[in-house]
C-alpha cells in the first residue's frame, strides 16, 4: 500500500512502466514529495517506493509526458500549491535520475485546470483557479523545445476543475475538447473545442448534466466518457455518465 493518504494528487504513466504520483493536499498544507508504482509483475506484488521531491509543493495540478525535444520522456507540472497564491513555475521530472528541475514558468499561476499534449508535442493548459475568488478562461502552450510558455486563445467560459480529452476521430481530430468546469456560482454543461492550427475555441454540444472535477475518457471507437464529479455544490455528487460522438459534437 501507499505510505500516506493524499487528497487531490496528479500522476501518470512514465515511459518505463512505472506510475509516477505527485503532490496533493494534507492537513498541513500542498506537498511536494512524489513517490513511484512499480506495476505487478509474474509472482510479485506492485510496490510503491519514495522519490525526489519537486522544488514546489502542488496541489491539483497535472502531469504530463513530453513527446517531443530534448526532455522527451520527462514528466512537466505546473501550476500553484494551496500555501502560494502567487506561485507560477512549471518543472520536469527526469524517470533516469529521480529528480526535478524548473523549466519555464507560465504566464499566470493556477490550480485545477487541464493539461493536454498536442499531437505537436506541445502542451496546452486552460482554465483553473488562479487564487482565492477567481476561476479562469485562459490557456497557455508549452514549448518542449524551448522550455518556454506562450499565451493561446481565451475559452468562452471560465472553468474551474473541468476535464479535457485530446479527439482522435471525425471532423474535429487533434482537436482539445474541455467540458464543465466550475465558473464561481455553478457547475457547467458546455464544452468547447480547442483548435490548435488557429489557436481558438468554438463551442460544441453541451452536456446533459452540468459538473465540475469528473473524469473524462477517450475510448477506443473515439467517443469521450464523462462520469461523475460535482453538481454545482462540492457536496453533491453526480453518479450519471454521459458519451460525446466526435462525428456529431
Amino acid at each position: 500500500g501507499r505510505a500516506r493518504a493524499l487528497h487531490r494528487p496528479t500522476g501518470t504513466l512514465l515511459p518505463n512502466g512505472k506510475v509516477l504520483i505527485t503532490g496533493g493536499y494534507s492537513g498541513s498544507g500542498s506537498l511536494a514529495t512524489a513517490e513511484l508504482y512499480s506495476p505487478e509483475m509474474p509472482g510479485t506484488s506492485g510496490t510503491w517506493t519514495a522519490t525526489g521531491s519537486m522544488t514546489v509543493a502542488r496541489n491539483q495540478a497535472r502531469l504530463i509526458v513530453l513527446t517531443h525535444g530534448p526532455n522527451a520522456g520527462k514528466a512537466l507540472i505546473a501550476g500553484r500549491n494551496s500555501n502560494s497564491f502567487t506561485d507560477k513555475s512549471a518543472e520536469l521530472y527526469n524517470p533516469a535520475t529521480g529528480t526535478w528541475a524548473l523549466t519555464g514558468a507560465p504566464s499566470t499561476t493556477r490550480q485545477a485546470y487541464v493539461a493536454t499534449m498536442l499531437p505537436s508535442g506541445k502542451v496546452l493548459i486552460a482554465g483553473g483557479v488562479p487564487a482565492p475568488g477567481g476561476t479562469l478562461n485562459t490557456a497557455e502552450l508549452y514549448d518542449p523545445i524551448a522550455g518556454t510558455w506562450s499565451s493561446t486563445g481565451s475559452m468562452a467560459a471560465a472553468r474551474n476543475s473541468p476535464a479535457a480529452v485530446l479527439l482522435t476521430s471525425g471532423p474535429n481530430a487533434g482537436k482539445v475538447l474541455v467540458m464543465g468546469g466550475f465558473d464561481g456560482s455553478t457547475s457547467l454543461a458546455s464544452a468547447e473545442l480547442y483548435n490548435p492550427a488557429t489557436g481558438t475555441w468554438a463551442n460544441t454540444g453541451s452536456m446533459a448534466t452540468g459538473r465540475h472535477a469528473h473524469t473524462a475518457t477517450l475510448l477506443p471507437n473515439g467517443k469521450v466518457l464523462v462520469a461523475g464529479g460535482f453538481s454545482t455544490s462540492i457536496g453533491t455528487n453526480v453518479a450519471s455518465a454521459e458519451l460525446y460522438d466526435p462525428a456529431a459534437g
